[in-house]
């Protein structure tokens, strides 16, 4: 059996990371041989190779340079690439990851050529056709032979949607992630020493989307309320929110408050398990990252989610997530409650049954074996 993976972002490493231990078992005994394809969606070593290296990714065999750019181009260019890597390779199924540009590209490329294209993370539902990603994940479904589901929910979401061929619930592979590499983050990892903070006594912030960082006046709205905050917070800045804060003239003065703060540390992007540290000690986490909403649930931090919906509906259960839109004045009144524990402290423990026992990718590969199978039946 013949698998190809396409990855090109950040949080499909991580995916991919599981997937391609679970195939290893496989490919010693020869039953599975595992293409790995690099979009270069993501290519700057903070963003793409740490996260090989770390994790123990095998190299890619194809790297299509894409970089980045604009959707159009951008998806047009992996679109003609990946193709020819298909035609090359011959693949039984193409395995596409989450939500990304990478994701729409590999699926429609796959689909074209009449080779079965499964979809891990699967059925995810923001219901908000103004994202990209929420385009990108409809499109894969329902080009998609096998859709390998995270949640109870996404199945739901599917049905609805008159999907229920090759529909599985499997878990969450960021689940097993996270379960695999917390401790080995706990006992190696030193981010935390390095920026001289302490367990429990900051607040953790990602923002890089496309709704938060497209209109000036919004943007600096909300970084002023940010250095407001009496808390330290320690910001890893994506590039796409440097880019603009640096290309965008009317936030460059911000920028540069944000960089003279006191309590404020702009870092450049870590790595998996120095994300991980940061997220298993931080007192709370602002984001609008779907991956980090789902950590901070894993690791029982309570976070703030800076987006009006999200797809990961589980994270809101006991208020661990909550959704405070992209107002700044949401922002520091639920910060201060969290922080100062004034009623807002979530109730229970999260419960990661609901994503699975963190053997998602066991799941998924038995599943993949098992749904070709049929498939070879029926030819």
């Amino acid at each position: 059996m013949h698998i190809l993976s396409i990855v090109g972002a950040r949080p499909q490493f991580v995916k991919v990371a599981m997937i391609a231990a679970e195939l290893r078992k496989f490919e010693a005994v020869g039953a599975v041989h595992h293409t790995l394809v690099h979009t270069g969606q993501h290519y700057d070593r903070s963003m793409s190779d740490t996260f090989f290296n770390e994790l123990s990714i095998p190299a890619p065999q194809h790297n299509l340079e894409v970089g980045s750019g604009i959707h159009g181009k951008q998806t047009a260019a992996m679109l003609e690439r990946i193709e020819q890597v298909l035609q090359d390779e011959r693949p039984n199924v193409v395995m596409v990851y989450g939500d990304t540009n990478s994701t729409i590209a590999g699926a429609l490329a796959a689909a074209k050529l009449h080779i079965p294209v499964a979809h891990v993370e699967a059925g995810l539902r923001s219901f908000n056709r103004q994202m990209p990603e929420e385009v990108n994940r409809v499109i894969a479904d329902h080009l998609s032979t096998i859709l390998l589901c995270p949640t109870r929910s996404a199945v739901q979401n599917l049905n609805n949607e008159g999907i229920s061929a090759g529909v599985h619930l499997v878990g969450d592979v960021m689940l097993d992630a996270v379960l695999s590499w917390r401790q080995v983050a706990r006992t190696k990892s030193c981010v935390l020493q390095r920026l001289h903070l302490r367990a429990a006594e900051y607040v953790l912030l990602t923002i890089h989307r496309a709704e938060n960082t497209q209109s000036p006046d919004q943007t600096a709205e909300f970084f002023d309320s940010l250095l407001n905050i009496p808390y330290p917070v320690v910001f890893p800045v994506h590039p796409r929110t440097r880019d603009w804060l640096d290309r965008e003239p009317a936030l460059r003065a911000l920028r540069d408050r944000l960089a003279c703060s006191e309590r404020i540390r702009l870092i450049e992007p870590v790595s998996y398990l120095e994300m991980l540290a940061l997220e298993d000690n931080a007192r709370v986490i602002v984001t609008d990252s779907g991956g980090v909403q789902k950590e901070a649930y894993f690791l029982g931090v309570p976070c703030l989610t800076i987006r009006s919906e999200t797809e990961w509906l589980e994270t809101l259960d006991g208020g661990w997530n909550r959704l405070i839109g992209s107002r700044a004045e949401n922002m520091g009144p639920m910060l201060a409650s969290l922080w100062n524990n004034n009623g807002a402290t979530p109730t229970g423990a999260p419960d990661l049954r609901l994503f699975g026992n963190g053997e998602a990718a066991k799941k998924i590969i038995g599943v993949v074996a098992g749904e070709l199978t049929g498939l070879e039946v029926m030819a």
